[in-house]
């Protein structure tokens, strides 16, 4: 084991730190040999010893590392090799574990200032670490008491019996030397009055001429008394003054006025020590030159106090280290410091009859911001804040104390608030508590009106469920019937909001519900803005629920918005709203609704833009996943709900977006939530009381091996691309990275889908085989199974190999329309296929496909949440069987590594997650090469178990375990 011990030298700067012990194994070698004491069998000699001999600079490098990850020259010895064997002496050595504090001690001390300038016995000039108030003396103290004895394995000279060298004295030896090494710089010279090159030059330089003022210093480390300034504030407006007071360093605890030092009793001059009045002199003379008034006491005869003007005392309130560094201790009365002065925001909202949000409040509005300032908490009146503003000294006396005044608050009072707020910017402030000014974060407080609206916006988050509405041929669950009410509470205040429940659980009924409760209101018409393939579903759903209320579809060929009824619901899409945007906005609608409002989650698209232009009461957005890659999307949804809330997108990714997703900041997560949770109303299946009827869901990882072409491929492809990829930059190299991340999915699910050939398929793709292996299991169980691809040509192929297998199958991708769409449905839901494909992005939303018991993922969107989606095809009201999810993923490639990136984003999908497939873009060369190498060790996600297919659907205890926690299957050969 490699050990540490210091040797002091005269000069201090020429100690050198010793190691000792198995050098060889930290690749050092010996430079010369050191006598130490050592034990040698059942007895301790002075032993001749090979050692590594290290300078100062060298020394902390080895103990602390420089912050540049460079260090001094080393004379030879391996430095690297170093600087590794110092992590194993911090888990092994016990004497390199304490010199390393010892010396992470004294850099602190000399940043501290604590230095004093000496002649040394061998008559050189020389720096040491001086004054240690009686914290760092305990400190020290400790360390000494708990450094091994081969840390301090250095023989007093002449004892007899051998002694060790005092620990204590050895590390005060070694601060002495880093602080003549350290502050060694031509810099130095104007800090002394004579001698000037022996306190600068690194060589040794003999001090000539009188020293007698080096004395002052000669014995600042066993001084008696330190220095003690009393702050006193005046009675009336007179100056402040500094009391002078002496410490006694034997006794803490006794603190004595200079006045009363020279009539003081023996014992209190016995404690102060004999040098006091010389520890008065020195002290001054320190403090005089980083705190200009104690100046004056040094040209008083009998100095008591010092005078304090008000600069003075604004520079002393503000920052006493430079005094505490001279060894001199401030004390301040309680009183100046008990009152917190502070400035909040607020802003002058005013009653707004006939507003859009009621009568008390505008949400466009703008507002005029002010400030606030209080007293611990406590508003200011209007004397008080005048007298605030008009102050010309940094403390103030308010409130019968002291305040010490900040001169920036006084700027920003006598300057105001010229800044003008939105009501909804009013409004987000009041709800998160902050707001931002001249980016500063500062406190907000909300009165009057604003105070109102969000007491009562509040209460709204906890609504009463209300009645089911006349006309509803349906009846709601408890969970509907409070999202009912919250819905319809956001439209009495004027706002609009986003229902996020889950896939299933019945967003649509739920605005069939509110339509009925606000028609009676005489809200106006309403406007449901979908997907194509979901028209059929709304107009179904409103004539089984609601059969009373008229619906047209504006949609197609002729369409028209002539005599639009008050009570009416009006079903378009997003296609059409693009197109007729003008058209939709000449009708003021009561309410407008975004069903699967992720489709306008990008906000600078058109879509995006010509849904904000309609007019509307109450704007509602649904969907399950408010968030899919980004947080801009959630702004996009609630901007269009409650425009303003969130301030404007570049505002929201500055303040927002890039502080939550990129660094975690869970201060910025707590904002966002707080402005939030008004007006997102989140519910999912697994919450208690939500939806208990739903049957279990189990997921698995089908992890399965590539066939030899695939891995062949799989290699040539990577190789090639890669080389490629290290040759470019910017925008062609992640053009290259994405172009890999597709080639590479492709071969993973199978070369027929790299090549672009129609076949052969069977035993090339282990997927397939895997794929194979699942439906013969299912099929066989008389069940139903959702196949699901983000690849429109890999379902044609897994198409014809089930039509080669005679195995029937239905097909839906987004070139099929809408009536279409439905009949494969209604197909599906009626048993006529046991196996419908469906690609990602067509078929992942708004289908209820309930009739499946099995979800196949044969690729991954490497996105949790479109996932989920596609999940909750299956898997939503109306199910009554347990629903079985398998994920194939092909062994040790990048497709299993990813996968333990999505479960992590899983898990954060409601408040921080990435960018999609992005983020691959802008990894390293080295890192992608890690990402993408086909490897033989796998990935560490989880378990890998024995694949039984029989066991699907059969074993409970199997489906209650991977319930529990996701299983890893792995299918292939034996």
């Amino acid at each position: 084991m490699l050990e540490v011990v210091f040797r002091p030298a005269d000069p201090p700067r020429a100690g050198r730190l010793l190691l000792y012990g198995d050098l060889a194994a930290a690749g050092l070698v010996a430079t010369e040999k050191a006598e130490l004491v050592l034990p040698r069998g059942d007895q301790v000699r002075r032993v001749r010893v090979p050692v590594a001999s290290l300078g100062v600079k060298e020394a902390l490098t080895f103990l602390l590392g420089s912050p540049d990850g460079e260090s001094a020259d080393r004379s030879g010895w391996a430095g690297e090799e170093l600087r590794g064997q110092s992590a194993d002496a911090d888990s092994g050595s016990g004497s390199w574990r304490a010199w390393a504090a010892a010396a992470l001690a004294g850099v602190g001390l000399i940043g501290r200032g604590r230095l004093v300038p000496e002649k040394s016995p061998a008559g050189f000039g020389a720096w040491r670490v001086a004054p240690l108030d009686p914290a760092d003396h305990g400190w020290l103290r400790n360390l000494a008491a708990a450094m091994p004895a081969c840390g301090h394995a250095l023989a007093i000279e002449g004892s007899r019996p051998l002694r060790l060298v005092d620990p204590e004295q050895l590390v005060r030896a070694f601060w002495d030397a880093l602080a003549d090494t350290l502050v060694r710089t031509p810099a130095a010279a104007v800090a002394v009055r004579a001698g000037a090159a022996a306190f600068a030059e690194v060589e040794p330089v003999a001090l000539t001429g009188s020293t007698a003022w080096l004395e002052e210093t000669a014995r600042s480390e066993e001084a008696g008394a330190r220095l003690v300034l009393r702050i006193e504030p005046p009675e009336d407006d007179s100056e402040f003054r500094a009391v002078l007071q002496l410490r006694s360093g034997v006794d803490p605890s006794l603190l004595v006025d200079v006045a009363d030092v020279w009539n003081a009793p023996p014992a209190v001059l016995a404690a102060l020590g004999e040098r006091a009045e010389t520890d008065l002199l020195l002290a001054l003379r320190r403090g005089a030159r980083v705190w200009p008034p104690l100046g004056a006491a040094l040209r008083d005869a009998a100095p008591a106090a010092v005078p304090v003007g008000d600069a003075a005392l604004d520079e002393l309130a503000g920052d006493s280290d430079a005094l505490d560094g001279a060894g001199i201790e401030v004390l301040w009365p309680a009183e100046l410091f008990a009152g917190e002065l502070a400035l909040r925001g607020a802003v002058q909202a005013t009653p707004t009859p006939g507003a859009v949000t009621g009568p008390d409040f505008s949400l466009t509005e703008l507002l005029a911001f002010r400030w606030r300032p209080t007293l611990d908490g406590q508003e200011l009146t209007e004397a008080e804040i005048a007298a605030l503003a008009e102050a010309k000294r940094p403390m103030i006396r308010m409130r019968g104390r002291w305040v010490r005044i900040d001169q920036e608050l006084v700027r920003k009072l006598r300057h105001g608030g010229s800044r003008k707020l939105s009501g909804a910017e009013a409004l987000g402030a009041a709800l998160t508590g902050t707001l931002e000014i001249d980016g500063e974060l500062v406190a907000f407080d909300a009165d009057g009106s604003l105070l109102t609206m969000v007491e009562r916006l509040r209460a709204a988050e906890q609504p009463e469920p209300v009645a089911e509405p006349i006309g509803l041929r349906a009846t709601l669950r408890d969970y509907q019937r409070r999202g009912v009410a919250w819905m319809a509470q956001l439209a009495e205040l004027g706002f609009g909001g986003c229902l996020a429940d889950d896939m299933g659980l019945g967003k649509t009924i739920q605005v069939i519900a509110l339509h009925l409760h606000l028609s009676k209101r005489g809200r106006g018409p309403t406007l449901v803005v979908c997907p194509s393939t979901l028209l059929g579903t709304w107009e179904r759903e409103l004539m089984k629920f609601a059969p009373d209320v008229p619906v047209r579809r504006y949609h197609g060929a002729g369409r028209s918005l002539s005599d639009v009824a008050p009570d009416e619901v009006v079903l378009t899409t997003y296609g059409v709203v693009r197109q007729d945007h003008r058209v939709l906005g000449e009708i003021f609608w009561g309410l407008a609704v975004a069903d699967e409002a992720q489709h306008a989650k990008n906000p600078l698209s058109r879509t995006a833009r010509s849904l904000r232009t309609l007019p509307a009461a109450t704007r509602l957005a649904l969907t399950g996943t408010p968030v899919e890659n980004r947080l801009s999307e959630l702004w996009s949804i609630l901007d269009w709900a409650a425009p303003g809330l969130l301030g404007t997108l570049d505002r929201f990714r500055h303040d927002v977006a890039v502080p939550v997703e990129r660094y975690h900041d869970e201060e910025a997560t707590a904002r966002l939530t707080r402005v939030t949770r008004p007006f997102l109303l989140r519910r999912r299946k697994s919450d208690p009381g939500i939806a208990p009827e739903l049957p279990r869901k189990t997921e698995h990882d089908v992890v399965v091996p590539l066939t030899a072409e695939q891995a062949t491929l799989y290699q040539a492809v990577a190789k090639e691309t890669l080389a490629k990829i290290e040759e470019a930059e910017g925008i062609a190299r992640r053009g290259l990275v994405l172009s890999l991340l597709t080639q590479l999915k492709q071969v993973c699910n199978h070369p027929a889908q790299f090549l672009h050939e129609p076949g052969p398929l069977p035993r090339r793709s282990g997927k397939l085989a895997a794929l194979d292996e699942l439906l013969d299991v299912i099929l066989a169980e008389g069940e139903s199974v959702l196949i699901f691809s983000q690849y429109v040509e890999m379902c044609r192929l897994i198409e014809s190999h089930l039509a080669a297998r005679q195995v029937r199958s239905l097909f839906l991708h987004g070139g099929i329309g809408v009536r279409k769409r439905e009949q494969l449905v209604e197909q599906f839901q009626a048993g006529e296929a046991q196996v419908f494909l469906l690609s990602l992005k067509a078929g992942g939303v708004g289908l209820t496909l309930t009739k499946a018991t099995h979800v196949v993922h044969y690729d991954r969107w490497w996105n949790p949440a479109v996932e989920d989606q596609a999940t909750d095809r299956a898997y939503r009201i109306g199910q009554d069987r347990p629903v079985q999810v398998h994920r194939l993923v092909t062994e040790n490639t990048l497709e299993d590594r990813i996968s333990t990136v999505l479960a992590t984003k899983r898990e954060l999908a409601d408040a921080v997650i990435g960018s999609g497939e992005s983020w691959l873009s802008e990894l390293s060369d080295t890192e992608l090469t890690e990402l993408v190498e086909l490897s033989t060790t796998p990935a560490k996600s989880g378990a890998a178990s024995a694949y039984n297919p029989s066991a699907i659907g059969r074993d409970p205890a199997l489906d209650a375990a991977a319930s529990a926690s996701p299983a890893r299957e792995v299918v292939g050969d034996e």
